[in-house]
């Protein structure tokens, strides 16, 4: 069952996110770090905001952003940082036909804390 989680959706509102991977064992946030940057600076030249923190970890990611004035919309940005890191990441990370059939990724839900 998936969690209900209530989010206010504030214009040029302050978020704090922590973002998982799916297999918590693995370490390709620091292994790539890299490509992680190339990501979030992508993101950010299409769909501006600041970034206030962030911490990364082997296999999550803690991180505070302003948004823009007038602008609320965080999953956008969130799903073209991880969809470009997770393309820039060699192939070979397992996939089950029932994950690989619903287009997942590497990557849990984003877990608002």
């Amino acid at each position: 069952m998936m969690p209900n989680y209530r989010r206010a959706f504030v214009p040029g509102g302050c978020w704090f996110f922590t973002v998982n991977l799916l297999e918590r064992r693995k370490t390709l946030l620091v292994d790539h770090v890299d490509a992680l940057r190339v990501a979030f600076e992508d993101t950010r030249k299409r769909y501006p905001f600041v970034i206030d923190a962030v911490v990364v970890l082997p296999d999550h990611i803690h991180a505070v952003w302003t948004l823009p004035p007038g602008d609320a919309d965080f999953s956008v940005r969130w799903r073209l940082i991880k969809s470009r890191f997770a393309r820039a990441l060699p192939r070979g990370e397992r996939l089950s036909e029932a994950r690989r059939a619903r287009g997942e990724d590497r990557w849990r839900r984003i877990t608002l804390r």
